[in-house]
């Protein structure tokens, strides 16, 4: 078998997969169709675009997220590496400049001696006759989608994601909003936007009535709660929102001193701080719609937009039915799949299961046992997750506690058995790759 393996697409699973193996000293061939040919989100040639939130989410280890995110820098991640050293203000959270992010990741692997990167469209699977990683996302082109298909023998599910806008810090009014975290936690890092009463329900019915982009007349919408358009959401009832993204809760307005009847949150965007996107804002209105509603928000009255939401189509596989806990294909063991078309929804979540899908397609080359991670992990509990839930109800999922084995801990506070999840979590990691990885 010739000593070299390819990993098709170049988003965040598919740059966290090429890394793993080449630094287990073998060739990588990393094909990404950019810029032959884009995706309805993608802007850039760049590997590991991010399309949607600059934000990983949090870094507390009392958050599952946090915990993935250190069992990643535990197995030294490319992606972790590159997150923490293009960072940017967000509180508790970690958030990144998302260009310097990405050129960043696209240098490392570009300049890899083990790293060969090729501007191609792959429309067959697999790559020839290697063994190969699809890693090519929810955005997979419509040829591989077709070849996919066939081989793994399984209906694609789908459902619609959208991206918030980003609007220039400049064109904020700070008479009206003001710089705060909620609860204090972690620095004042968000700009903050206060809406009365009035203000909120006044937003609210033009929410409701904004002109949107249509989906495709033989599509249903369906739509991921974690990332659900926001007038989608608003349609649920008049209160949504106020305990969803437009919740006030923790947040104090400096100028009255009272928690505001709702408020809008922005983000840093950019290492410089020009750049801020509304948390929570993904939206399908049409761009006219949202430069008109979004400037009802207190203080984004004269808001100039660096880049509108949008909404796009993600796809992604019958894990259940098709994958291994290894990310092997059943039926094809030298084929595997990573990222979010497996089914782990969001970034660090497709990172990691990159590197999962990375690590085994190495051991497999060089004749070694592919690894089942541990379900104490939350690494491992994604991998369980998708591979073995029920597949007539197989959903996409992000990390959360609830995927990770739940032991009896009488009446202990939620923190603290969040503290003891998160600890068992980090040790079964350091144990595990002490034995099966550092040895192998």
């Amino acid at each position: 078998m010739t000593k070299e393996i390819a990993v098709v697409g170049g988003g965040l699973a598919g740059s966290e997969a090429a890394w793993q193996i080449a630094q287990r000293g073998i060739k990588v061939r990393l094909y990404e169709m950019r810029p032959e040919k884009f995706t309805p989100a993608h802007r850039t040639s760049y590997l590991a675009e991010l399309v949607c939130s600059n934000s990983f989410r949090s870094n507390s280890l009392e958050n599952a997220a946090g915990i993935l995110k250190q069992e990643m820098r535990m197995l030294k991640s490319i992606i972790m590496h590159c997150a923490d050293s293009t960072k940017v203000p967000a509180g508790s959270a970690l958030a990144v400049d998302r260009e310097r992010f990405s050129v960043m990741v696209t240098e490392k692997l570009k300049h890899h001696p083990n790293i060969e990167i090729i501007r191609k469209e792959i429309k067959e699977i697999p790559v020839d006759g290697l063994i190969t990683i699809i890693a090519t996302g929810p955005l997979t082109s419509d040829a591989l989608a077709e070849n996919v298909k066939k081989i793994t023998g399984s209906e694609y599910l789908y459902f619609y994601d959208a991206a918030a806008p980003i609007v220039f810090k400049d064109s904020i009014d700070f008479n009206k909003a003001f710089w705060a975290s909620r609860y204090n936690k972690g620095g004042a890092h968000y700009i903050n936007c206060p809406m009365n009463k009035k203000e909120y329900y006044d937003f609210y019915r033009e929410l409701l009535s904004g002109e949107r982009y249509g989906v495709k007349e033989f599509e249903k919408e369906i739509y991921f709660e974690g990332c659900m358009p926001i007038e989608v959401m608003a349609e649920r009832g008049p209160d949504t929102l106020l305990f969803g993204p437009l919740k006030p809760v923790g947040i104090k307005d400096p100028k009255t001193n009272t928690q505001p009847f709702a408020v809008v949150q922005l983000r840093q965007d950019n290492k410089e701080g020009s750049l801020f996107n509304l948390v929570g804002f993904q939206t399908s209105l049409k761009w006219g719609e949202q430069k008109r509603i979004f400037r009802m928000i207190p203080g984004l009255e004269k808001a100039e937009f660096a880049r509108y939401g949008f909404i796009h189509r993600n796809t992604f596989i019958s894990s259940p039915k098709v994958l291994m806990p290894t990310m092997q294909v059943k039926q094809n063991k030298n084929l595997f799949f990573a990222g979010q078309i497996t089914g782990v929804e969001g970034y660090i979540e497709s990172a990691a299961n990159g590197l999962v899908a990375g690590i085994n397609a190495a051991r497999l080359l060089i004749g070694i046992e592919p690894l089942v991670f541990p379900k104490e992990t939350i690494i491992g509990a994604l991998c369980s997750y998708i591979t073995e839930s029920d597949p007539e109800n197989f959903q996409p999922m992000k990390s959360n506690f609830g995927i990770l084995p739940q032991a009896e801990m009488g009446k202990l506070s939620k923190s603290e058995k969040k503290r003891i999840l998160s600890r068992y979590a980090l040790d079964k990691m350091a144990c595990f790759i002490d034995k099966k990885i550092t040895k192998n």
